[in-house]
Parts: C-alpha cells; sequence; structure tokens
C-alpha cells in the first residue's frame, strides 16, 4: 500500500504536545506500507480496533485509543490517504467521511 502522505503524520507528532504518538504512528505507517489491501475485511483482520465507515473511509486507533486516525483507501490502486490524525476531542469535531 502507498500512503500519501507520512509528512502529515510526522508534523503531528512533531507538535510537543502529541510527540508520544510518533513510535505508532511510524508502527502504523510501517505496516500500512507491507499490507495489500483489497477490501474492508483485510483491514479489520490485521486491525480490530479500526472502524470501517462510509466514502472508503477507515478510523484507525493511534498509541493505545489516544489519537484517531482517518484514511482513505483506495483498494484498486493500492493507495491510502491520510486524510486526519488527531486527538479524540478534535475527532469529534470533524465529520470523518466527508474529511
Amino acid at each position: 500500500m502507498r500512503i500519501i502522505s507520512k509528512r502529515t503524520l510526522r508534523e503531528f507528532w512533531q507538535i510537543r504536545e502529541f510527540s508520544d504518538s510518533q513510535p505508532a504512528l511510524e508502527a502504523w505507517h510501517a505496516e500500512a506500507q507491507r499490507a495489500n489491501w483489497l477490501t474492508p475485511q483485510e483491514i479489520k483482520g490485521q486491525f480490530r480496533n479500526a472502524s470501517i465507515l462510509k466514502n472508503s473511509r477507515v478510523v484507525f486507533n493511534i498509541a493505545g485509543n489516544k489519537y484517531r486516525l482517518i484514511v482513505s483507501i483506495d483498494y484498486e490502486r493500492q493507495v491510502a490517504f491520510v486524510k486526519f490524525i488527531g486527538t479524540h476531542k478534535q475527532y469529534d469535531q470533524i465529520d470523518a467521511e466527508g474529511i
């Protein structure tokens, strides 16, 4: 899976108050890069706590569910687009399916 964009993840963990997210985000990125997900069920098989949403969106719990990562998956092209990374409070303020 090609991930677009790690830069978004890096910019998030470089914020001092979110620096604890770096190991978990790097681990997620490495696993996602190696993945060859063809269906949402394959993602759930690898990440049991992932939530499958409409519009090809998947929400991953990061750092023991401290943060939320929203990714849009193009299964055919094998591309994952990072749409959002933030705290639960920030997540609650967005439209996860529309972001």
